[in-house]
């Protein structure tokens, strides 16, 4: 019997695995797949219908895996647009050593669960990294000058009781923004530094890391942090959502359930068709916008109607530019 799916890490890596193993056979059957990646012709149609929302950043159709399913040929699929990743993963010797070193300081933080693992995967990036990671050295580039002079200049900022400008890199949505705080506290959690401060752009508590301030000012003006601003508590999650940032509910296909294993969510609820309703909250909408945009028809804006408008917006913005074209 074939085995189930295994979650949303195994269906990863399948995917992985997948797109070379179709694109080296056009016109593959979904049996045919199904019995060589040992899972259901179902997980398998489950699978390419994902495979259907990935592609390269930018999210416009072009930017997207294309997938066709012929049924009326027995499940006939055909697999373009995916050259990006037409080979099976392989790490080159640079990002193994790259990651080799972060799993080596992962190692050897003090009160690591499953030490066992972190060492089998060390020697596995070992083996992929060959030579180059069994001398006495390992070459690693990493501007500590820089993170240096930031770790100071907050420090003087606490001394001094002085207000502080930040250029601070926000990955998710890949953007620098400028913003001053009035610095609280600095903080070592795990291997790495945060600046905890009063944010005026954002007009709250909240944590920077230190390896993300690509620019930092120490200001001829007095840190102002207000007298109701609560320290954030470590005993709990690092990053927890402010209790006045936007509450969303989004019903999710059964497809998308994956939305679960990957994101913070304050509830999630079974209906009775199998999809999910689940509620989280975020102090920006354009990432929840890339996610259901992401997710196609497998998500639907239940509230709040500015998001679900939003989304609409964006949608009907990115199929007007892809029909100019």
């Amino acid at each position: 019997m074939a085995s189930k799916g295994g979650g949303a890490r195994a269906q990863l890596q399948r995917l992985l695995a997948m797109v070379p193993y179709v694109l080296a056979r056009p016109g593959v059957a979904v049996a045919q797949v199904a019995r060589d990646f040992e899972v259901s012709e179902q997980q398998i149609l489950r699978d390419l219908n994902v495979l259907w929302f990935c592609g390269l950043p930018g999210l416009m159709p072009g930017d997207l895996i294309e997938v066709d399913m012929d049924a009326a040929e027995g499940g006939i699929v055909h697999v373009s647009n995916a050259e990006t990743i037409s080979r099976p993963l392989r790490l080159q010797v640079d990002e193994a050593l790259a990651l080799l070193v972060a799993v080596r300081a992962l190692a050897d933080v003090p009160g690591l669960q499953d030490r066992d693992a972190v060492q089998r995967v060390i020697a596995k990036l070992e083996q992929a990294a060959g030579d180059a990671a069994q001398g006495d050295t390992v070459a690693v580039e990493i501007d500590e000058a820089a993170q240096a002079d930031t770790t100071a200049a907050v420090r003087r900022a606490l001394e001094e009781g002085r207000r502080l400008h930040l250029s601070y890199y926000v990955p998710h949505r890949d953007e620098t923004t400028e913003r001053d705080v009035d610095p609280m506290r600095l903080l070592l959690v795990g291997t790495g530094g945060y600046l905890e401060a009063w944010c005026r752009r954002a007009d709250g508590v909240r944590l920077f890391r230190l390896d993300r301030i690509t620019d930092i000012e120490v200001l001829g003006v007095a840190a102002e942090v207000p007298a109701d601003a609560e320290p954030r508590d470590l005993d709990a999650a690092l990053f927890q959502p402010a209790a006045d940032d936007m509450l969303v509910t989004l019903e999710l296909a059964p497809e998308a359930r994956w939305v679960t294993e990957n994101y913070p969510l304050e509830t999630t609820t079974e209906l009775e068709d199998g999809h999910l309703l689940v509620r989280l909250r975020t102090a920006d909408m354009r990432w929840v916008v890339r996610l259901v945009l992401r997710l196609g028809g497998a998500a639907r804006v239940v509230e709040p109607v500015e998001l679900a408008e939003l989304v609409r917006t964006t949608a009907a913005a990115a199929l007007t530019a892809y029909g100019d074209d």
